[in-house]
């Protein structure tokens, strides 16, 4: 008995160790939250809808069960240094807000190399566009809509909370944006220093116009800025600074640091199987129903 548990044990290393090698590390995430208990109370509701002029894609994520009404919007960015990820690895994120009793849309947007600065945030406005006219048939309501975002995705919702004509641009109305949520973002960060900024932003003249710092206004949407101290990917300094210039212009804004948390675990913390490691998403919630209306 002993011989065939420790077989069977080899054989389940095996197949993670198999899986991890042909997978990216939130897509094996997302996988270990719905085997762990993820899958419950959330529903996948329109997979892979196309959106914008660039054969952009996105997915939308419901509450289970029937709700009264039509339901807040957030729109989720995911991260990858603006070089990689997709929309299915970041599951886990859009199951674990639905649960909460929002509709959850993730687009996917360009890349590097593909594309450089502005390219991304483009596709991250026409995907704003497409939610104020398109989601009320999915049970949405386009004027109650909060943005949030991990690393890279962060920067995409917070430069688009702050820079408003990039979405009039677009088609977007900003009036209907409430708040903006940013998890371990990037917002100010010149001198361009890291490989991935460097790639993405350096190509564009004006490198002021990169800096979502440099669009800190006091009529911005509400802002919950998160960061943590063990983050060495994402310095707290980004956060911070963002956090004192927009109190310079007396807008609405929270700093959050959770410690020795990392740059991946900050995400990590709004799925099942991690959800111990900080208050991420209790805190994101509580700041997104009351900017939300709830």
């Amino acid at each position: 008995m002993k011989r065939k548990l420790a077989l069977t044990g080899m054989a389940v290393v095996a197949a993670l160790g198999g899986l991890i090698a042909f997978t990216s590390p939130p897509r094996l995430l997302s996988y270990y939250d719905r085997v762990t208990g993820g899958r419950s109370g959330a529903r996948l509701v329109a997979e892979g809808l196309p959106f914008g002029s660039h054969a952009q894609t996105l997915d939308i994520w419901a509450p289970e069960g029937t709700a009264e009404g039509p339901l807040p919007v957030v729109v989720f960015w995911y991260g990858g240094g603006w070089a990689k990820g997709d929309r299915a690895s970041y599951a886990f994120a859009g199951r674990a807000l639905a649960r909460e009793g929002f509709l959850v849309v993730i687009p996917d947007y360009r890349k590097v190399p593909d594309v450089h600065f502005p390219a991304f945030l483009d596709d991250g406005a026409e995907a704003v566009a497409w939610v104020e006219s398109n989601i009320v048939q999915h049970g949405g309501n386009p004027a109650r809509i909060a943005f949030m975002g991990h690393s890279a995705g962060a920067y995409q919702a917070i430069m688009l909370a702050l820079d408003s004509k990039r979405l009039t641009a677009a088609g977007a109305d900003p009036v209907n944006v409430k708040a903006a949520v940013g998890l371990s973002g990037p917002y100010d960060f010149y001198p361009f220093t890291s490989e991935r900024s460097i790639d993405a932003m350096s190509q564009w003249p004006r490198p002021e116009e990169t800096q979502p710092i440099s669009f800190a206004r006091g009529d911005a949407p509400p802002l919950l800025l998160v960061t943590s101290d063990g983050d060495e990917a994402v310095r707290p300094k980004n956060a911070n600074n963002l956090g004192a210039k927009l109190r310079q212009f007396g807008a609405p804004v929270e700093v959050k640091n959770y410690g020795p948390l990392d740059h991946e675990e900050i995400v990590m913390a709004l799925s099942v199987p991690f959800r111990k490691k900080g208050p991420v998403l209790a805190d994101s919630v509580a700041f997104l129903r009351a900017r939300l209306g709830e």
